[in-house]
């Protein structure tokens, strides 16, 4: 695969410093978390990351394919519930998920905007308010559609003995990037939450030019 910065990537990363699980009792459940500093893909900047693991998960879990979801960050989405996509929605759909189950979410940091940071996703977003779709609106800041870089989430799994995971997205990049770096997707869960009318382009988007499995938005 080849990472944000345009390297191939063949191995996971070191890992610099991880912290100790710690049991944090969330809405959706409750959850050993640890926070991961990892190298970027420029190899001179690091991430930190979390790992959110469903507290009394079955024994057998490491003897199936446990289910993964790898949830980019989202500031207007995570945090202040924009309508604008749909990142909040799945984040909670994702843990609610993942504790009833089993498995693992990984928080991706750095991923702003699928990976173009915070200022040049609000200067996208007024270029969509003109017109463009996701899609255009980054080309127009000269800018790739995706740039996100999932080496530090294959490392966060390897880490975890998570080589072999059902993944909860409608992303089909995430596991053939994942593949790449020795991570077996064995399924692709569908991981879909209703279109709102502020977000409906957005999906649709997302659906029609970048391949994501939405099934249920609307033409």
């Amino acid at each position: 695969m080849t990472g944000a910065a345009g390297h191939a990537e063949t191995a996971p990363r070191p890992v610099l410093a991880t912290s100790e699980p710690v049991m944090i009792p969330m809405a959706e459940g409750r959850f050993l978390v640890r926070a991961w500093q990892i190298p970027d893909a420029d190899g001179t900047t690091v991430g930190e990351h979390l790992s959110l693991t469903a507290s009394g998960q079955r024994e057998d879990i490491s003897e199936t394919a446990p289910l993964v979801r790898l949830h980019s960050e989202c500031l207007t989405g995570d945090v202040f519930g924009s309508y604008r996509c749909d990142c909040g929605p799945q984040l909670h759909l994702g843990l609610e998920r993942i504790a009833a189950e089993g498995g693992t979410l990984v928080y991706l940091r750095r991923h702003e905007g699928r990976g173009i940071g915070l200022v040049n996703k609000l200067r996208a977003y007024q270029l969509q308010d003109g017109g463009a779709d996701t899609v255009e609106a980054n080309e127009l800041l000269g800018l790739p559609a995706e740039a996100r870089d999932w080496g530090a989430a294959a490392t966060i799994l390897h880490e975890l003995g998570l080589q072999r995971i059902r993944l909860l997205s409608n992303n089909p990049l995430k596991a053939e990037q994942l593949a790449g770096l020795g991570i077996e997707v064995t399924d692709m869960v569908q991981h879909e939450v209703a279109a709102r009318p502020e977000n409906h382009d957005y999906l649709a988007t997302k659906r029609d030019r970048m391949e994501h499995r939405l099934l249920h938005v609307d033409d």
